[in-house]
């Protein structure tokens, strides 16, 4: 057997062996920088906080968080499915829930999110776990938050998997890759 063979088999072993290899499933390389869409970013998703204002009922105004079913309960009406929808659409589903029931004649209704659902940061950062989403939010901003990366973290590329998606999608390790409300972003670490 040639001795580069070995070393490479030995090196293969000891990545295995020695706890530093790590599958986190597949990854597919993007070439370009590719934002969320924004229809994805903006949709409401579980773990949102949402305030309701009903305009003359301060008994119904509150803050509702969107449960893992992707509900919100509210008074009178229970639940109203939130999850995918857009603010503007939920609102129009609330105003006709009430006023269909008969609790409310022509109610003023809006809706604002408090707080996005956190991202999450793994890998080779010094600080990896959940951080609040807050917009305008880039990966290298996502990775300080963090407290940046380890002296073995990847210098060039990150790992994404959006809200929704299973799989990881590796983009450059760059201020044009954007990141929205629920993202996981893996840093890799380096081998050379």
């Amino acid at each position: 057997m040639k001795p580069w063979l070995r070393l490479i088999g030995i090196i293969a072993v000891a990545l295995q062996t020695g706890g530093c290899w790590e599958d986190y499933g597949p990854v597919a390389r993007i070439p370009e920088p590719i934002m969320p869409a924004a229809s994805v970013a903006n949709a409401i998703q579980s773990g949102d906080v949402l305030k309701v204002a009903v305009y003359g009922e301060e008994g119904l105004t509150g803050s509702y968080t969107v449960d893992p079913a992707g509900n919100i309960r509210m008074p009178l009406i229970n639940g109203v499915h939130a999850a995918g929808r857009s603010k503007a659409d939920l609102e129009r589903e609330v105003i006709r829930r009430y006023a269909s029931g008969q609790f409310l004649q022509d109610p003023k209704i809006t809706i604002d999110i408090v707080s996005f659902r956190p991202i999450y940061i793994l890998g080779e950062a010094l600080r990896p776990g959940a951080y609040p989403y807050s917009s305008e939010l880039n990966v290298l901003t996502a990775l300080t938050l963090a407290g940046g990366p380890t002296f073995r973290a990847s210098r060039t590329s990150v790992l994404i998997q959006h809200a929704g998606e299973t799989n990881w999608q590796e983009y450059p390790l760059t201020a044009a890759v954007s990141i929205a409300p629920g993202d996981l972003i893996r840093v890799p670490e380096r081998y050379f």
